[in-house]
């Protein structure tokens, strides 16, 4: 059989005209100053390298497939996802597995966190509702809405897993945000927790004494918002990560000190180095200008998230691209913030930086379906 060079480069356009080479490319780089770093932070643990790696590949082929699935297709198993995510969170509810105090896991033949599926499944149904009631939305759509987005995230926020939840919320928020929700219902909310944010720390000695106890809050997620606010309360405790993270931040200077000369991630002054403080180390080594450069290229994978939801065929499409993208704002805003110290500290990876297969899986698919939305425009154009 001949070779024909021109029917092999063909055929290899149709097997990846899915991807989006712009919004590829981006997390192609982003992946890259992972791996960089996560090398540097994981010197001293042999093997987490090549794990990743084996994500990054995983992940790639899972974007690759979705990319390729129809919106129309995706439709289908919005309702289907979101039942089983809502019904394992149940599970994890009455008979979860519970580590470290907080019970996220259930064992069903594998070992599994449910909440990471409702990051997908809760934009994924509220896209497919406003979708359905397109023609003729009304004001009490907005309050079905809420209430889809609120039984995720209260059972998320019930084990307790507050970044989760807030990662769930933000995500949902932005779908009915993008479905016609009025800013000026969004502003007095704002507005309160900005005001609440400034009694905290106004009277913040008298509030965060050890007997006063927080309404709808947990003993732990008092001490984090208390530490932020003074980190030298406990320096050896609850404080110990957010000041090790600032000085390796402040550390590194305008250039860094180099890649692999960090002192903070290498004395193992920085707790989580290779996931959640990530970041730290980047900056450590790599300075401002790096800091700099790693913003850049966030802000392009937000932009040309944006591009192809503004430009999706169907309702659909659009609300779905347009909050996953956002929702990777929230991650890096969240990670980074609270890195800096100017967020209480979560649980929120640094996107396609820090270490983790299901965190990276996530991304993954949330790119894919954005790919998705965007080679659906493509075809219809051609």
């Amino acid at each position: 059989m001949q070779f024909d060079k021109r029917v092999w480069i063909e055929r290899a356009k149709q097997m990846f005209a899915g991807f989006d080479r712009p919004l590829a490319l981006t997390v192609f780089l982003l992946l890259c100053v992972g791996i960089v770093t996560l090398y540097s932070a994981t010197l001293d643990m042999p093997g987490k390298v090549e794990d990743q790696l084996r994500n990054i590949v995983f992940t790639f082929i899972l974007m690759w497939v979705l990319a390729n699935v129809p919106p129309t297709t995706l439709m289908r198993f919005a309702v289907p996802l979101y039942s089983v995510g809502i019904a394992l969170l149940i599970g994890v509810a009455v008979f979860g597995i519970t580590k470290k105090g907080a019970k996220r896991w259930i064992n069903v033949g594998v070992v599994i966190q449910p909440s990471e599926l409702l990051k997908i499944a809760t934009p994924l149904m509220l896209a497919w509702y406003y979708q359905k009631r397109e023609t003729g939305l009304r004001w009490w759509d907005f309050l079905v809405g809420f209430a889809i987005l609120a039984v995720p995230v209260g059972l998320i926020a019930k084990q307790p897993d507050l970044g989760t939840a807030m990662l769930v919320f933000a995500a949902g928020l932005f779908v009915i945000y993008f479905a016609g929700l009025s800013f000026k219902l969004i502003a007095p909310v704002l507005v309160a927790v900005v005001i609440s944010v400034a009694l905290i720390a106004t009277f913040q000695d008298k509030i965060c004494q050890p007997e006063v106890q927080w309404p709808l809050m947990h003993d732990y997620q008092k001490h984090r918002v208390c530490t932020l606010l003074d980190p030298t309360s406990d320096p050896l405790g609850k404080g110990f990560h957010t000041i090790q993270a600032v000085i390796a931040i402040g550390s590194g200077g305008p250039l860094g000190k180099g890649w692999l000369k960090g002192t903070q991630a290498h004395l193992e002054f920085i707790p989580e180095k290779h996931t959640d403080f990530i970041f730290a180390v980047f900056s450590e080594e790599f300075g401002l200008a790096g800091g700099v450069v790693l913003l850049v290229l966030y802000t392009l994978l937000i932009a040309r998230g944006l591009y192809v939801a503004a430009n999706g065929a169907t309702l659909f499409g659009r609300l779905l691209a347009g909050s996953l993208t956002m929702a990777f704002f929230t991650y890096a805003f969240v990670n980074i913030g609270m890195v800096s110290g100017i967020l209480p500290v979560v649980g929120v990876p640094l996107p396609f930086m820090s270490y983790g297969g299901t965190a990276l899986t996530t991304l993954g698919v949330a790119v894919g379906l954005i790919m998705s939305v965007g080679r659906q425009k493509r075809l219809m154009k051609s």
